[in-house]
């Protein structure tokens, strides 16, 4: 394992994934300086958190992604991009943001990067770029076909990722699946977050589509792992450029599973499905083969029982029996409206 990072910078490190990174890099690198960089926008959704997370970090950064200087990359030997508008719904209500945070931005961190001298770039990006799929799985050869300004924001920065890659400016991109469980600043606009919160506080899960569309799934904690792994990797190719589905085969589920995989778990609940729902396109399955091939199977190892479990757990813990939770900070999109709302940001994400 390559361990010789001085200072890793993470970028959009107050969300979701950002506090798991922290905490695992902490771990895996003892000695390495964490810096991290963000605008604040949803720093404060903290869930069941017993302390600010970015106290285990050596520095905390406001800025937006979109106002990178290079002397910030003074001494930075690896970036960790996770900073971005996150989901279909944020980028179908901020297209045009979403186009200058998650591409252009992301294009223009790693040219600056490059200059600075920083080895190595991993990229946070999506399966969601597969788009709608037929029953095989999707390999990191198959066609493109994102169906969102998200989707395709991902599909643009890795095409100039590429571009830039080399030996001496490592990067790799990472094509998460769904994302789910426990965090400090837990989202509940994601598929199987959202099943758990509706069991523990409506004791009902409604599917809104008739249950048959395939979501392949990673724990935040496996997202991180799989981020430390990406970091400290041995490269194994002259192009500098990696692009690989994170998973395991296995995790592929459709989301009918999900839903009575939550119930089993959750006493009490019981499971609505709108068989006559038109049918849902963002479908699709992910082969996972390569990241297995090229990691240890011990490397991610929270499975659906132990996401669901942790969600429980943790929600429980917070004494959470909101039923309307999707109209709270829970959802990301609503945190964007009530900033908006208050005038607190404009219309390209940005702090007024």
């Amino acid at each position: 394992m390559k361990t010789n990072h001085r200072k890793i910078l993470i970028t959009g490190n107050m969300g979701y994934v950002g506090p798991g990174v922290e905490t695992h890099l902490r771990k895996l690198i003892p000695d390495v300086t964490l810096v991290g960089m963000d605008s604040g926008i949803f720093a404060h959704c903290l869930t069941g958190a017993e302390r600010l997370p970015e106290t285990i970090i050596d520095q905390q950064i406001f800025s937006d992604v979109r106002d990178v200087t290079p002397e910030l990359l003074k001494g930075v030997t690896g970036i960790v991009h996770l900073a971005a508008i996150s989901n279909d719904p944020m980028g179908k209500s901020f297209e045009s943001a979403t186009e200058a945070i998650n591409h252009i931005a992301t294009v223009q961190l790693a040219k600056m990067a490059k200059t600075a001298g920083v080895r190595n770039f991993v990229f946070a990006s999506s399966c969601s770029m597969y788009g709608a799929a037929n029953e095989e799985a999707r390999t990191e050869s198959a066609p493109l076909n994102p169906l969102t300004a998200y989707a395709r924001s991902k599909v643009a920065s890795e095409v100039d990722l590429k571009a830039l890659a080399n030996a001496e400016f490592e990067v790799t991109c990472l094509r998460f699946p769904t994302a789910c469980g426990m965090s400090p600043r837990l989202r509940l606009d994601l598929v199987l977050n959202d099943f758990v919160a509706s069991a523990i506080a409506n004791k009902e899960i409604v599917v809104l589509s008739d249950g048959s569309p395939w979501r392949p799934l990673i724990d935040v904690r496996d997202m991180a792992r799989a981020i430390g792994w990406a970091l400290t990797r041995e490269s194994d190719t002259e192009t500098g450029f990696l692009a690989v589905n994170v998973g395991k085969n296995e995790w592929n589920y459709q989301v009918r599973d999900l839903a009575h995989a939550v119930s089993d778990a959750c006493a009490g609940v019981k499971v609505s499905i709108n068989t006559d729902a038109a049918p849902d396109n963002r479908s699709y399955r992910v082969n996972f083969d390569l990241f297995s091939s090229m990691t240890s199977d011990d490397l991610l190892i929270h499975d659906l029982t132990s996401s669901i479990g942790l969600l429980k757990e943790g929600l429980e813990n917070m004494s959470f029996s909101d039923g309307d939770f999707r109209s709270t900070q829970w959802m990301r999109l609503k945190v964007l409206q009530k900033h908006m709302d208050e005038g607190a940001i404009d219309k390209e994400i940005r702090w007024v």
